[in-house]
């Protein structure tokens, strides 16, 4: 009788990676933590902007019952109405020029030759490392300069509040890396078809690019929407000062009425939370793919 084989039974390998992960539950547990933080001031001052004045100074952390009349208020009081269309004014001047210039400048470094051009960005990048406040005493030089040698006022009228920043470094190397990554064979078809730079640019470039143009627009409304200390060196009346320095008014009047400095807060910050909610999705992609991405 020939000898049976006798099966022999293993037991199965054990997957790979089926023990806990320490290293993803670290990054998440660092990522909730952050977001936290981050948003714990901002829902802080929700809540505070809907309290009654005894409520705010207390330490509650939920009104009763939602104020909403305290955003009315403080809009009446500290007359928000014109220095908002004032910023808004600034704004939209500022990203149109912001666009244009920014859009030639990156196709002018992504997809032209000419001599000197890497040293010229490489010089043009080494601005980024200069604090903004470091600019300010050129820049008033050259506007109140400008403002003798051209027919129209610059000082204390949009050109002073514009014109300066109309040229942002950050966003014209987000456009040239998105820029380069445009596959050469499409210039080569359009070269073809007869077209130019400028017919490229226009046809299929931007076309192709909605999305970190779109991120440089946000980028420049929310610096122009943000600014300051600029808008208070050149402009000596309130024909032209932005919400930005309404709201700073306003919190050193409303005094003791936390509950309408929190109101204020929220409607000088709400325009950029409202075009943020619309552009979200657009951000994303415009940072991972222009090379920006962690």
């Amino acid at each position: 009788m020939a000898n049976q084989a006798v099966p022999v039974t293993r037991e199965a390998p054990t997957p790979a990676g089926s023990g806990f992960n320490w290293a993803k539950f670290f990054t998440y547990f660092v990522l909730i933590l952050g977001a936290i933080i981050a948003i714990v001031p901002f829902l802080a001052t929700i809540s505070i902007s809907l309290m009654n004045l005894t409520e705010a100074t207390s330490q509650t952390f939920i009104p009763s019952t939602p104020q909403w009349g305290n955003y009315v208020e403080a809009w009446q009081e500290a007359d928000f109405s014109e220095y908002f269309f004032n910023s808004l004014q600034i704004a939209i001047i500022t990203v149109s020029g912001e666009v244009v210039f920014g859009v030639l400048a990156a196709y002018a470094f992504a997809r032209m030759e000419f001599p000197g051009k890497n040293l010229l960005f490489g010089l043009f990048l080494a601005t980024l490392t200069l604090p903004q406040a470091i600019t300010w005493v050129p820049n008033f030089l050259t506007v109140s300069w400008l403002g003798k040698v051209t027919p129209f006022q610059w000082i204390d009228n949009w050109p002073a509040l514009t014109v300066p920043f109309m040229a942002s470094a950050f966003g014209i190397f987000l456009l040239r890396q998105f820029f380069q990554q445009i596959p050469d064979e499409l210039w080569d078809s359009a070269q073809i078809d007869g077209a130019g730079h400028l017919r490229y640019l226009l046809q299929i470039v931007l076309p192709l690019s909605k999305a970190p143009v779109l991120i440089l627009a946000l980028f420049g409304f929310l610096g122009s929407w943000d600014s300051l200390a600029w808008p208070i060196l050149v402009t000596r009346s309130l024909d032209w000062r932005p919400i930005s320095f309404g709201l700073q008014s306003f919190l050193q009047e409303a005094g003791s009425f936390v509950h309408l400095q929190m109101a204020g807060a929220i409607i000088t910050i709400l325009p950029i939370l409202v075009i943020y909610f619309f552009t979200q999705r657009q951000f994303i992609e415009a940072m991972t793919r222009s090379g920006l991405k962690g």
